[in-house]
């Protein structure tokens, strides 16, 4: 049945995921953000989510956001059928001719005597696609203290272990319904029915095959991730390691979302041909009719086929079009459901890739955003002839080994001396970056910055000439203003209310609404704990951890939830927040023939 019609299965699926991410998931995003903004809500976290999800309004949305999930998995599930139907008679389908028989199909699910039917399918979505297909599903990880909660509370376990138990069993009842009311053209009531009695005496045998097909498609998806990995090391390490350890990561990176491609095109296709097969099989062994799709309903409507292939073209450029912005957007972080834990976390580069290249100068940004950087933290400065520069300390001592201050010195002379001597001879032609100058490779380079303010109370007009550099060059959008002087922020709120700022504190104690000029909280490490994230979150507010260089620091912060790791080292940052969210063998694989080659 996979064989016979493979290119119309393949060429369904890959354009049904296309959909997915380049239409329906920007839908739903969107949907979703409609209801929280609706409802009056910035965030969500575990303080406000349950009089979120109570509300009679979030209800009856949440539920008609469900009810286009579920058919849209409906038309994936009954298409499959369709095609696998006709594989099984040994006749050839064309796309076109699937997809308008399934939605000819999907019409009757709307009939009140088929409303379980939507029950089924949401709960099929996990369950039939235990390899490669449940990547999002399996890649969701409760937080611990939850799980240990559960796990405390003996009447919550033992009705979440009986809510599971009665799904299961419902999906084993219910294994061949849907194929009765695809194929057969039966209302779903007497689908469930047929399906019971079917696989009465079977059930488990039956669920225990799929899943065994299904944990067999994953371990040939392993071996093909471990050897593949294994491959990309043994030819650069034949090559002598010509390649950069960069590009070996850019290649691995590649594979491993092409192979995640091609499996997961192929996933849910193996899934519904398994228990297609065992639908045939148990009619043959009960000796039940086995009924097919007419052959004679693919000559019918060929011209509502034409009508059907320019609905979709127009259907896949304006997705193009929505789901190239709505990526664009995930970039900028434009889009965020705001679901703590789901949430992004950030890496703001502390002066720039400060670790391989002198800080706060336009080669350390560079650099940084080489290295995958979200964000770039900088300090500024005001020169004698009042010019804002980027420089963190007071005087050149230490980046120019000069006994001189910023505050007495023009532009022009500034210009003139080489700040990155200091860090390696390679980097003599480094001058200290005017603010203009950085927020234009910024914009060019599409880069967020944190410019951190740091006043020596001989500035004239610091927060508006700063200001107005970002609104010259265009920039107010990704660009972020800080301070550790409170009445810096307060200023800037004043003179243009639409700029974000942060407030960096070294120690915070206390109640941060006292602090309304700011946007968000920068903090040092050991200052943040759950109890403060947890407050800040409620309010819409994001919390910067800084400067974090420690592998032991960095996985406190994620625990803790933070939205934005500051740190030198942004090799390292990277490689934690990824092991936290995929935690998965595939990385430590990675390490592991790392350290061997």
């Amino acid at each position: 049945m996979l064989r016979y019609n493979l290119k119309t299965l393949v060429a369904f699926e890959f354009l049904f995921k296309l959909l997915s991410v380049f239409l329906f998931t920007p839908l739903f995003v969107h949907l979703f953000d409609l209801i929280m903004k609706f409802r009056g809500y910035s965030y969500l976290t575990l303080e406000n989510i349950y009089p979120f999800f109570v509300h009679p309004i979030t209800l009856f949305l949440l539920f008609f956001l469900l009810f286009l999930v579920m058919i849209y998995t409906m038309f994936d599930i009954t298409t499959l059928i369709i095609i696998l139907d006709y594989s099984y008679q040994k006749q050839k389908i064309k796309i076109m001719d699937a997809i308008r028989l399934a939605l000819e199909k999907c019409k009757n699910m709307f009939r009140l005597q088929n409303v379980s039917l939507a029950v089924l399918v949401l709960f099929l979505i996990p369950f039939v696609n235990i390899g490669i297909g449940s990547s999002f599903v399996s890649s969701v990880r409760f937080p611990d203290y939850i799980v240990e909660y559960i796990l405390k509370n003996d009447l919550l376990f033992i009705i979440i272990l009986l809510l599971i138990s009665l799904a299961i069993f419902f999906i084993l009842k219910w294994l061949y319904a849907i194929h009765y009311y695809v194929i057969e053209g039966i209302s779903f009531k007497d689908a469930r029915r047929k399906s019971s009695i079917l696989g009465y005496k079977s059930h488990l045998k039956d669920w225990m095959v799929l899943i065994v097909v299904q944990f067999i498609f994953f371990f040939i998806y392993v071996l093909f991730i471990v050897f593949g990995i294994l491959g990309i090391f043994l030819f650069s390490h034949w090559l002598k390691s010509i390649l950069l350890k960069s590009v070996i990561a850019t290649i691995i990176s590649g594979f491993l979302a092409l192979s995640f491609l091609i499996f997961t095109l192929l996933a849910t296709s193996i899934s519904y041909a398994t228990i297609s097969s065992l639908f045939y099989i148990q009619k043959k062994k009960k000796e039940e009719k086995i009924i097919h799709l007419p052959i004679y309903l693919l000559d019918k409507n060929q011209k509502n086929n034409q009508i059907l292939k320019r609905f979709f073209s127009i259907l896949f450029i304006i997705s193009f079009g929505i789901g190239f912005f709505f990526i664009h957007g995930l970039y900028n972080g434009k889009y965020n459901l705001n679901i703590e834990y789901i949430r992004k976390i950030d890496v703001t580069a502390h002066r720039g890739a400060s670790i391989k290249y002198p800080e706060n100068t336009l080669a350390s940004f560079e650099g940084a955003k080489n290295l995958g950087a979200d964000f770039i933290e900088l300090d500024v400065q005001q020169t004698k002839d009042e010019e804002i520069i980027v420089i963190h300390d007071k005087s050149l001592k230490r980046v120019a080994k000069m006994e001189k201050n910023i505050e007495d010195l023009t532009l022009e002379e500034l210009k003139k001396i080489d700040v990155g001597s200091y860090f390696n001879e390679e980097f003599k032609d480094e001058k200290i970056p005017t603010l203009e100058e950085v927020l234009i490779w910024a914009k060019e380079n599409n880069m967020k910055l944190n410019i951190e303010l740091k006043p020596t109370g001989k500035e004239k007009n610091f927060e508006s000439s700063v200001i107005q550099i970002i609104k010259d060059i265009d920039y107010m959008e990704n660009s972020f203003i800080a301070s550790q002087n409170y009445s810096v922020l307060e200023n800037v709120k004043k003179m243009d209310d639409r700029i974000k700022t942060i407030y960096v504190a070294s120690v915070f104690y206390g109640n941060f609404h006292a602090f309304p000029d700011a946007d968000d909280f920068s903090l040092e490490a050991t200052n943040i704990t759950a109890s403060l994230v947890n407050e800040l979150h409620k309010e819409g507010k994001k919390i910067y951890a800084w400067t974090i260089n420690n592998e032991e620091t960095m996985r406190k912060m994620i625990e803790l939830r933070v939205d934005n790791i500051i740190t030198d080292n942004l090799e390292l940052a990277h490689n934690i927040i990824v092991d936290s969210h995929q935690s998965n063998w595939i990385y430590e694989y990675i390490k592991w023939v790392e350290k061997i080659f």
